[in-house]
């Protein structure tokens, strides 16, 4: 007797999309609904309608999987919208989905995590925030035991995807803007953490920068901490003429330090979270839709799901000034 894990296979397709189409689950297409009940013809399969309905509840169960900031009393902005993004998202396209973090998972070894996952009946798993580092996750990836969307890192094979921005790009775009808005050659640039992917791309960017304008860059390593890029601020910051921060929070605490020591240097950051507005100058940064990026990720999850090939998908962004009037409800 055939078994829905017959007609998945012999349609090509995972075993939550054959329970998807069983439960005339809306985003499905008519090319892989087709295949589907082509197989089930086939394979003469009579679905159990009990067996059904619990596998449908289960069908696409993907695993959000965040690596939280602990480093900071503020509000985690970031991880607030990526976990509502991802969670509205899968609500539209019907999609169980669970929050795991990363402290709940960094004493297991890789068939650790996967029994722990595929004990929850997890198919899928969206990473945010997984560094150079991480090398367990790393190879979980390589293993493809699971459809796997990251977010910002360079992921791809043929049961992984990549969703990010050109972090390289626009390192290198708004620290331009900035630089050409006001005078001086001599930039401080704090960069975030060494093993971070997106700090490496950011400080490729601006690295690209001080060749083409012929700048004098000092660089040095804020690890994406407030209070980090204040000291760095007022170690460094009265023999440079313009300070590059490669996140908000950064520059709110060089912003601070600069306003203690009573200079004026031009400050810009990167992210577009809601705290700049209150930062009390307004600066450049890069602006981010990490909703949208999430939601982009969970879509492209779907996508996996139902046998789509991984692939790096690349989002815009926005170079904005913050200002007070425009966060404000």
């Amino acid at each position: 007797m055939a078994s829905i894990r017959d007609v998945a296979q012999k349609a090509g397709v995972a075993i939550s999309t054959v329970s998807k189409v069983l439960n005339q689950y809306p985003n499905v297409s008519e090319e892989t609904k087709a295949k589907v009940n082509e197989a089930i013809r086939e394979l003469n399969f009579t679905p159990n309608t009990i067996a059904s309905a619990l596998s449908s509840k289960q069908a696409g169960r993907v695993a959000l999987l965040l690596n939280l900031n602990t480093q900071t009393q503020a509000i985690d902005e970031i991880d607030m919208q990526y976990i509502s993004g991802a969670i509205n998202k899968a609500q539209e396209m019907k999609l169980d989905v669970i929050t795991v973090f990363f402290s709940m998972i960094k004493d297991r070894d890789v068939y650790g995590i996967v029994n722990y996952l595929k004990a929850q009946s997890i198919e899928g798993i969206i990473i945010y925030g997984m560094s150079r580092e991480d090398k367990i996750l790393h190879k979980l990836i390589e293993e493809q035991h699971f459809r796997i969307v990251v977010v910002d890192a360079p992921f791809v094979n043929p049961n992984t995807s990549s969703v990010q921005i050109d972090h390289e790009k626009a390192q290198y775009d708004v620290a331009k803007k900035t630089i050409l808005e006001n005078k001086g050659n001599k930039i401080l640039y704090i960069a975030g953490k060494k093993n971070g992917f997106v700090t490496k791309d950011r400080l490729d960017g601006m690295k690209r920068l001080a060749e083409e304008e012929k700048l004098s860059l000092l660089v040095r390593q804020g690890d994406f901490s407030e209070k980090k890029a204040r000291q760095l601020a007022f170690q460094y910051a009265r023999s440079r003429d313009i300070v590059v921060c490669a996140s908000d929070l950064m520059a709110i605490g060089a912003m601070r330090a600069l306003q203690e020591m009573d200079i004026f240097r031009p400050v810009c950051g990167f992210d577009g979270i809601t705290l700049m507005g209150y930062a009390g100058k307004q600066m450049n940064t890069v602006r981010q839709d990490f909703y949208r990026i999430s939601a982009e990720a969970m879509e492209e999850m779907a996508r996996l799901l139902e046998g789509g090939e991984g692939r790096e998908i690349l989002l815009d962004y926005s170079i904005i000034r913050m200002q007070y009037l425009d966060i404000i409800c």
